[in-house]
């Protein structure tokens, strides 16, 4: 059996994103979708919310699964029996840090193979971290999101403007 894992922060989960774990379903018999900590950015999103809107917006694949976990990736990936590592890569930048974590991966355990699979170039452009930007901006990103996740990443928005106001107001 090919089992996969597909990490990420998924801070949140872009249509790029969604076309990786559909196109890694079709690849293994199981990939395990596991919305990780990064240590290095400030989610907007908790762990259980990404979860949830993971789940949600890859419902209908029957042989994928979501999962959290923090520490070592290849740790992860023992713990769930996959000995495929699945990536995307968006451009040149993508590859050489990809690869770089690849050869730690293996250094770490040589059963590990990480399979990259190229972004659409529709969403080449894509990154968790501009959506926000542009979101937080008062930018239209709906198109490069799933409906439940636009909907969520509104409401979010819309609380902490909320809050901010209140904010404002309390400290005059």
């Amino acid at each position: 059996m090919k089992v996969a894992l597909f990490p990420g922060s998924f801070d949140p989960l872009t249509l790029g994103h969604l076309d990786l774990i559909k196109r890694g379903s079709a690849l293994f018999d199981q990939l395990a979708v596991a919305v990780m900590t990064n240590s290095s950015k400030h989610p907007l999103f908790s762990v259980d919310e990404r979860v949830a809107q993971v789940k949600e917006a890859a419902q209908g694949l029957s042989n994928v699964s979501v999962i959290t976990s923090q520490g070592l990736t290849v740790d992860l990936m023992n713990q769930i029996g996959a000995d495929y590592l699945l990536r995307g890569l968006r451009n040149g930048r993508d590859f050489e840090y990809e690869k770089d974590i690849a050869a730690m991966n293996q250094f770490l355990d040589d059963q590990v193979d990480t399979v990259f699979l190229l972004a659409d170039p529709k969403y080449q452009h894509l990154s968790s971290s501009l959506l926000k930007e542009v979101a937080m901006s008062g930018g239209d990103i709906s198109a490069y999101l799933p409906a439940n996740i636009n909907a969520d990443l509104q409401k979010k928005l819309d609380d902490l403007k909320l809050r901010r106001v209140t904010r404002d107001n309390e400290e005059q």
